[in-house]
């Protein structure tokens, strides 16, 4: 006999994925995985693929019939019987068998099961995706299993919207995720539904009911719905707590918490220690900075759901009393990050941005390195366009003056990578290579460069981007290769000859550097007369005595009277003539502005 999944998937040509629930607790989730087929018998050959069997459309069937109001809509075949239907089913009555084993997975709170059986039916006939019947029962299999955003919105179809089962289906989902105030509305629609359920079956609609209720403020009554509820139930114990707390009488609710932490799930638990965290908050028995440590010892013990995003909206309100910025920003932008809020994000985002931009204000007093550290780790909150590529600037040219090119470094490759776009990645990719290189980081300098490049840049976009590329291959070895980038840029010749310069090769000094030499009248900043002592020292290098006579004739009048004259007459005297113990102190005297300005300064950063 073949397998149920076999059974289940015969007339499509794609099997179904089976969906796993999600389950809440610890620090990660844990879903059933489904059991594996039967193994073949010894010596058998498994089928390549499963028969494909063309199944009659029924979505029209489907939308034809008495649509599902209320839980005795579900009414529907699982077990035993569900296998032999589904066993003995033509291709005529495959897809009506599924739909009956659908309802029932419903009716026995089997929600991945449900799913993947709907999932089967769909991919035999796609447009089952538009029909109402179908959008109910798919919406409640995902509330059952937490995908709380798919499940409204496969309950809000036009068709759907005032139907009681859709409502109290989406009613269940909304406050799952958090959605207080929209779960509330929907409760007088749900009414009807979840009021004719048996008493058993009500309970996880009734709860979500008295939840979103005291999310929005009406505990009073929420408390009369927990009524319904022995007084023994830790779920409606924990609600019991919540409510109290919410009507400020702390002593009972700290002892309902206490009972629903005694028998509760571990989720019921982790609520019922978070509701006592509250009450010693508002009890002010406990200070704001205790009570933060421990809402993190439990959000440790505890991710996901509204446990968690109720412990991190507690401490982030504490966070802001208390003017504690790192744990502010860590709690906001957790809350952010991994749970929906609706309209509280928009708020909330604001006030992080405005708590960054304080943070990094040199007023603050945050120290350096924490305030680089705050953005780094909360970034993407951050404000957008010019804003925060103002904020993320001013930082990195505080970390530059502070010597922390590194992290500066860091944070603008953020920005290159993840901001910048088109031609603003130009400018942005010089300074990041410039901080790279002056970090000690040439390989990252020359991948920053290549990440970014763009055939729209400007000419002398590309000219300055080709010149720190030539630092970069220097800084790396690559004199070769850092000459070749220099062709076509106007001043490569002096970058070239100030490679040439460190690497002391002499005869190619000579050759780069003389068309650059500057005008023998007129005065001489440093840079030109380091220009012409360092070609003087080159030609002293090559014997070129012709050429140094020729140097000494045209410049000795330009350096009378500058502190580097005798080093000038020293270098430019006859070959024969050079005093080698005074050579040292003459090139000692060269000043140390680098002809090639800004660029020559950093073929020596970070070495």
């Amino acid at each position: 006999m073949r397998s149920f999944f076999l059974i289940l998937a015969a007339g499509t040509t794609t099997a179904p994925a089976t969906t796993a629930p999600t389950v809440h607790g610890g620090d990660a989730a844990h879903a059933a995985a489904p059991a594996p087929a039967p193994a073949a018998a010894a010596g058998a050959t498994p089928p390549a693929t499963i028969p494909s069997v063309a199944l009659p459309r029924f979505a029209a069937t489907l939308a034809q019939m008495p649509m599902i109001t209320g839980g005795d809509g579900w009414s529907g075949v699982t077990g035993t019987q569900a296998w032999h239907q589904l066993a003995t089913a033509t291709p005529d009555t495959r897809q009506s068998v599924r739909w009956n084993y659908a309802k029932g997975l419903i009716a026995a709170e089997r929600g991945a099961e449900a799913l993947g059986v709907l999932e089967a039916m769909r991919l035999a006939d796609t447009d089952l995706a538009l029909v109402a019947p179908y959008q109910l029962a798919r919406g409640a299999a995902l509330t059952m299993l937490g995908r709380d955003a798919e499940a409204v919105a496969s309950l809000s179809s036009a068709e759907l919207v005032g139907n009681p089962e859709a409502c109290a289906w989406r009613m269940r989902a909304l406050a799952h995720s958090g959605a207080a105030a929209e779960a509330v509305g929907q409760i007088e629609c749900a009414r009807v539904a979840i009021n004719a359920r048996a008493p058993r079956d009500r309970v996880d609609f009734m709860l979500a009911a008295a939840g979103a209720a005291i999310d929005v403020g009406q505990p009073q009554p929420a408390l009369q719905w927990l009524g319904l509820f022995s007084d023994r139930n830790p779920d409606a114990n924990l609600l019991r707590g919540r409510a109290l707390l919410a009507k400020n009488d702390l002593a009972g609710a700290r002892l309902r918490f206490e009972r629903a932490a005694l028998t509760g799930s571990s989720e019921v638990k982790a609520g019922a220690k978070l509701g006592s965290i509250q009450v010693s908050i508002d009890g002010h028995s406990i200070s704001p900075a205790d009570a933060i440590k421990q809402l993190d010892a439990l959000r440790f013990g505890w991710r996901g759901g509204p446990v968690e995003r109720r412990a991190l909206t507690i401490e982030y309100g504490l966070a802001k009393d208390a003017q504690d910025l790192r744990t502010e920003l860590k709690s906001g932008a957790t809350l952010l990050r991994y749970f929906k809020l609706g309209a509280q994000a928009g708020p909330m985002l604001a006030e992080l941005q405005q708590t960054m931009i304080s943070v990094l204000a040199p007023e603050s007093g945050v120290p350096l390195p924490q305030a680089a550290g705050l953005y780094w780790d909360y970034r993407e909150l951050a404000p957008a366009g010019g804003d925060g590529d103002l904020l993320a600037n001013r930082l990195a040219d505080r970390l530059q003056t502070a010597g922390l090119y590194a992290r500066a470094a860091e944070l603008l490759t953020y920005q290159l990578t993840q901001r910048a776009q088109d031609v603003a990645q130009g400018p942005l990719s010089v300074r990041v290579a410039t901080l790279q290189i002056l970090a000690g980081r040439p390989d990252l300098a020359l991948k920053a460069l290549q990440n970014s490049e763009q055939p729209s840049y400007s000419d002398q976009m590309r000219w300055d981007r080709k010149r720190m590329e030539a630092v970069a291959l220097h800084r790396l070895g690559k004199d070769d290769a850092a000459a070749a980038a220099l062709d076509g840029v106007p001043d490569g010749a002096a970058v070239r000859a100030e490679i040439h310069w460190r690497t002391q090769d002499w005869g190619s000094f000579v050759t780069e550097s003389e068309k650059s030499l500057p005008a023998a009248k007129g005065a001489l900043g440093a840079p030109q007369q380091a220009a012409v002592l360092r070609y003087a020292v080159a030609l002293a290098m090559t014997n070129r005595e012709d050429k140094l006579r020729a140097l000494q004739g045209r410049y000795a009048a330009a350096f009378k009277g500058l502190p580097s004259a005798g080093a000038f007459d020293m270098l430019t005297a006859s070959i024969d003539r050079i005093d080698p113990t005074k050579l040292d102190a003459a090139i000692a005297a060269i000043p140390e502005a680098s002809p090639a300005g800004a660029i020559g300064d950093l073929l020596d950063a970070g070495g």
